[in-house]
């Protein structure tokens, strides 16, 4: 839902960009021989933030090459010709084209970060989520089951099983840093994304095995780092919940 409505937006932005620009500078015409071009420029970079902000890079690009085309086209003598005579006009459209680019990486960074932050206090909550479980006292199967369902949301997997026991499982597997290592290699999950085969996540407490969660991924899935050592933790949550069940004296 969340990346319809991203994509949905990034859209409008484009949009924006491309039509916004030439309806201001031809509304700007009938007062471009009084309004001084700088106060233009000034209308025409508040546009440029607005885009930046909703939308994303390209939308931001667009509307910084958009406002200078039409800048000029419309507001700097000679009137409706790619052209500048004069040398303030043509230090206002860099500056325009100069500010609107600065403008776009910031808001870049700026949503980069807080996406960073959101995606972080959501993988929080899911860990806190089944360390609540397990502090409730629930059955290990409560536990496991609900670690299935998180690892298939924060990975953004097709199906996840889970094997109980210390057998060794063949192909790729998810080690404790959130690499990927197949055989002896490292699977560089940022460059080619999760591979086809299904991925064996480790189940560890206190040094040993206690099962392993079985991984389907999606085709051209990447999860980040941080989701991969979130999987690692819910992986071992359930390895705790495991050995504690062992550890229970019998009634």
């Amino acid at each position: 839902m969340f990346e319809f409505v991203r994509r949905r937006r990034d859209r409008i932005a484009v949009v924006s960009a491309l039509v916004v620009p030439v309806m201001i500078c031809t509304a700007l015409i009938p007062a471009r021989t009084s309004l001084p071009n700088t106060d233009a420029a000034l209308v025409l970079v508040a546009f440029i933030v607005a885009v930046a902000a909703f939308g994303n890079r390209a939308a931001g690009y667009l509307a910084t090459l958009g406002t200078a085309l039409w800048f000029d086209f419309f507001l700097t003598v000679p009137y409706e010709r790619l052209t500048i005579t004069h040398r303030t006009d043509v230090q206002t459209t860099t500056l325009l084209v100069l500010v609107g680019a600065g403008v776009t990486e910031l808001a870049v960074a700026a949503r980069r970060r807080a996406r960073v932050v959101a995606l972080d206090e959501t993988l929080l909550a899911v860990v806190e989520s089944t360390a609540a479980l397990m502090a409730r006292g629930e059955s290990t199967d409560a536990v496991i089951d609900q670690v299935r369902v998180q690892l298939t949301s924060i990975l953004a997997l097709r199906a996840c099983g889970f094997e109980p026991g210390a057998a060794q499982v063949r192909g790729p597997r998810l080690e404790p840093e959130g690499t990927l290592r197949w055989g002896a290699a490292d699977w560089k999950v940022e460059e080619h994304g999760f591979p086809r085969d299904r991925i064996a996540l480790p189940a560890r407490y206190c040094g040993g095995v206690y099962g392993h969660f079985l991984l389907t991924p999606t085709p051209g899935t990447a999860p980040g780092l941080h989701a991969r050592r979130t999987a690692v933790v819910l992986a071992d949550l359930a390895a705790a919940s495991l050995a504690g069940e062992r550890t229970q004296p019998r009634r």
